[in-house]
């Protein structure tokens, strides 16, 4: 518990034991029903969506700073945090192949672990960059994989970001007779597309 008094420049943190009125609270009947599973996922589902709610006031506030507009949209989705910033004269905030767009990602990212002191697993989008791209991984996953069956020999993708390789990887899983790994390290890691054993 952070106490709210500071004593010079450094903040007091109390770190006694609970006085019994906060250990009752704890153990109240309320507080045993969150133990079960669907109290469990509630939970969890709110701690990722609080997650979405801190990485959207920090894009917030960095699109203030920048004097961007933008519509942001803070969301849970397939179990990971989300924020979707929408608007006009955001390319800039994408960068060439997403670079920036991964930047902004990691500093959200550190917002959140600031704030809450857990790494999190939040996912940026600006301009609906990701899901075109996502689009565009999936046509050259298939077409790698076409490659393969056809001529019986592995294929070799240029250098992608984690996301990228994470699309690849996700529709050579769904293709029968081929699969991938990823070889190399930053930023040069990059996905091989080999017959299926």
């Amino acid at each position: 518990m952070t106490v709210a008094g500071k004593t010079g420049d450094e903040n007091v943190t109390d770190t006694s034991t609970p006085q019994a009125e906060e250990v009752e609270q704890l153990t109240a009947p309320e507080a045993v029903e969150e133990r079960t599973t669907g109290a469990a996922d509630a939970a969890e589902a709110g701690d990722l969506f609080r997650e979405s709610e801190i990485a959207a006031d920090y894009v917030e506030g960095l699109l203030d700073i920048l004097d961007y507009d933008g519509d942001i949209d803070e969301l849970v989705q397939n179990g990971r945090p989300m924020v979707e910033v929408v608007g006009a004269r955001l390319t800039a905030l994408v960068g060439q192949r997403g670079a920036t767009l991964e930047a902004l990602q990691e500093l959200t990212r550190l917002a959140i672990f600031r704030q809450t002191g857990s790494p999190s697993r939040l996912l940026l989008d600006v301009g609906g960059y990701r899901a075109s791209r996502r689009k565009e991984l999936g046509a050259i996953a298939k077409n790698a994989a076409e490659k393969v069956k056809e001529y019986g020999e592995p294929v070799r993708l240029e250098p992608m970001s984690a996301f990228e390789r994470k699309c690849v990887h996700d529709v050579i899983n769904a293709l029968p007779g081929v699969a991938s790994e990823s070889e190399g390290v930053e930023p040069s890691r990059r996905i091989v597309v080999r017959p299926a054993e």
